[in-house]
C-alpha cells in the first residue's frame, strides 16, 4: 500500500518549560579567558567543563585519588607513545609514584630499545621498503631476539628480560628509556606480542618458542596487576587493537577468580581505539556486585 502525501499533525505536540529541563551544558561551564603569562594549571582550570576538557579533569582526579589511597595505576602504551617523544614524561610519573605497572605492544619494546641503544628510532618505511631494507637493522634484530632467548631460559617475561638485558649493557641513552626506568624503579613491565607484526620477527634469530613463552608469561603477570585494580585506574594510550584485547582477557580472568574491580576507572587515549573491550569491562564489574554501585566509574574517551 502506498502512503499519501500527508503532513504530520502538530496540534497535539507537548512542550515543557526550558527551566525544568536537565541541560548538559551550563553558562558556568564555559571557558575563562586568561591573561598573558598565566600558568599551565591556570590554563587547565580555565578550560570549559564540557566533553574532552571535563574528561581530562575526571581522569586527573581519578589518578590522584588512586595514588592517595594506594590503589593501582596501570599504563598500557602503544609504540607511538614512545616514538613521539613522551617517554620522559612517563618516566617522571614513574619516579613520582603514578605508575604501578606498564604494558606495551611488541613495537613499543623495539622503539624503546633503539632509543636506549642509539638515541634514534622510527625508520622511513617508504624509503626502506622498496630496496628491501625495512626492519633489517642488525643490532635491533640480533640483540632483542637474544634478550628474549635469555628471558625464556631464565623463566622470565619478555619485558622483564629485555629490561635486565638493557640495564646490564648500560646503553648511552638509558635516561630516555621507559624499559630501563621500569627496571631501575622496580615497576613491572610486560610486552604483548602479535607474531608477525614486528620487525624483529623477520630476523633469522627470531624464535616463536622464545617470543611466545615469554609474552604469554607477561600476559599472566599483567593479569595479576589488573586483578589488583580495585579503585584504581587503567589507561590505554596509543594502542587501538592489541592492548584493549589483552586488557579484556585479563579482566575476564580476574573476574573468573573472583577479584573485585569495584571503582575501576578505564581511560582511552587513542583516536580510533576499539571501545568494545572497555565497555565490556564496565559490564563485567557491574555484574560482579549487582547490589552495589557500578564499579567502573567512568569510560573516558579523549
Amino acid at each position: 500500500m502506498a502512503f499519501p502525501y500527508e503532513e504530520f499533525n502538530l496540534s497535539g505536540v507537548a512542550t515543557y518549560p526550558l527551566a525544568s529541563r536537565r541541560s548538559k551544558v551550563r553558562a558556568e561551564d564555559f571557558a575563562k579567558p586568561l591573561p598573558p603569562g598565566a600558568s599551565f594549571k591556570a590554563w587547565l582550570d580555565s578550560l570549559p567543563n564540557v566533553l574532552g576538557a571535563a574528561d581530562i579533569r575526571r581522569v586527573v582526579e581519578a589518578i590522584v585519588a588512586a595514588k592517595n589511597r594506594g590503589a593501582g595505576i596501570v599504563w598500557g602504551i602503544g609504540a607511538h607513545v614512545i616514538k613521539t617523544g613522551t617517554s620522559p614524561v612517563l618516566i617522571d610519573l614513574m619516579e613520582r609514584g603514578y605508575v604501578s605497572a606498564v604494558a606495551m605492544n611488541g613495537a613499543g619494546i623495539i622503539h624503546d630499545f633503539e632509543i636506549a641503544l642509539a638515541g634514534a628510532t622510527s625508520e622511513d618505511v617508504d624509503e626502506a621498503l622498496g630496496p628491501g631494507k625495512f626492519g633489517m637493522a642488525e643490532e635491533t634484530g640480533t640483540l632483542l631476539n637474544e634478550a628474549i632467548r635469555v628471558a625464556r631460559v631464565e623463566h622470565k617475561g619478555l619485558g622483564q628480560g629485555v629490561a635486565e638485558f638493557l640495564a646490564r649493557r648500560k646503553p648511552p641513552h638509558a635516561d630516555k628509556s621507559l624499559v630501563v626506568a621500569a627496571h631501575r624503579l622496580g615497576v613491572p613491565l610486560t610486552v604483548h606480542v602479535a607474531i608477525g607484526t614486528d620487525i624483529i620477527h623477520m630476523h633469522p634469530a627470531a624464535s616463536g618458542a622464545d617470543i611466545g613463552e615469554t609474552s604469554l608469561r607477561d600476559f599472566r603477570y599483567f593479569t595479576s596487576c589488573v586483578a589488583r585494580l580495585a579503585h584504581g585506574v587503567y589507561l590505554n594510550c596509543g594502542s587501538a587493537v592489541v592492548l584493549p584485547e589483552v586488557f579484556l582477557k585479563a579482566i575476564a580472568l580476574a573476574r573468573n577468580q573472583g577479584a573485585s574491580l569495584d571503582g575501576l576507572t578505564t581511560v582511552i587515549l587513542c583516536i580510533g581505539s576499539s571501545r568494545c573491550g572497555f565497555a565490556a569491562v564496565r559490564a563485567s564489574c557491574m555484574a560482579s556486585r549487582p547490589a552495589r554501585r557500578k564499579a567502573s566509574s567512568e569510560l573516558s574517551t579523549l
